[in-house]
């Protein structure tokens, strides 16, 4: 088995008296999608901000190929090839495309106090990236990022994430407020993702996104693993229900309808 890229042992994250994680490990290779799923108040948004190097575990490790590490900010995390892109692209409506693909890393040409950003090579680079995941629509680097569709700024913050050497993709709700073309079209970019060999970390409630693309899920509940598994393992139904805790509760009911049964006179449609 190969060694993951990204791994999770045990990690617990605790803000003073409230616990928030307990005792989450996962793990996810190059080439894989993993799904995580959850309800509002799972715990998603904690682990993400965990594994991108936001938190420190309280306890618990954190392992890149094998070996555990510490990260001192998300920087940290992302000059070791972790890429967190947010629900809504993490793009800026009023820069150009170009400029919003590199901003913080602008390109530059002249020497010395002359330099100047290089709009042309900027706008090339970006234009080249994005279509290369399929997004022909977008042809010019000047065009505004606010006049792009939800799912076409997914898509260049995927493109960029990528570019800029990014292993580990970790996808916050990307198709949360997106409508069903918009969606089907940010899932072909996972594809291609896993298909180039990252490790994909697909953070979702929607079930049906998950069961598109993922190959291994695991579902959170209050701050708990309530399940891993691999594809093909639950059908969408189990899923769901356990995201609602319906797999608990079906245990408990049966509980009680056995300790019920054990008294005499009991009848279930009692």
């Amino acid at each position: 088995m190969t060694t993951p890229i990204l791994e999770l042992r045990n990690v617990n994250k605790s803000f003073g008296p409230i616990d928030v994680l307990h005792d989450i490990s996962l793990k996810v290779h190059a080439g894989e999608v993993l799904c995580l799923l959850g309800d509002n108040g799972a715990g998603k948004s904690t682990l993400i901000k965990t594994m991108a190097g936001l938190f420190r575990p309280s306890s618990g490790s954190v392992l890149m190929d094998g070996k555990p590490v510490e990260f001192n900010g998300p920087r940290e995390a992302q000059e070791m090839g972790i890429s967190t892109v947010h629900q809504f692209g993490g793009t800026f409506p009023l820069m150009s495309i170009g400029r919003s693909f590199f901003v913080g890393v602008e390109p530059t040409r002249g020497f010395g106090p002359f330099k100047i950003y290089d709009r042309k090579k900027a706008n090339q680079i970006a234009v080249k990236a994005v279509q290369e995941f399929g997004i022909t629509r977008i042809d010019d680097g000047d065009r505004l990022v606010g006049g792009l569709s939800g799912g076409e700024r997914q898509s260049l913050a995927i493109a960029r994430a990528v570019h800029f050497g990014a292993r580990v993709l970790i996808l916050d709700e990307p198709t949360a407020a997106l409508g069903v073309k918009e969606a089907a079209h940010v899932l072909r970019i996972v594809l291609e993702a896993r298909r180039r060999g990252l490790a994909v970390i697909f953070i979702t409630h929607q079930v049906m996104h998950a069961m598109t693309v993922g190959d291994h899920f695991a579902v959170l509940i209050r701050g708990a693993l309530a399940a891993d598994f691999k594809k093909g393992e639950k059908t969408r139904e189990e899923i769901t229900d356990l995201m609602a805790g319906g797999e608990a509760m079906a245990e408990l009911e049966a509980e009680i309808e056995s300790h019920l049964k054990s008294h005499e006179g009991y009848s279930p449609a009692a």
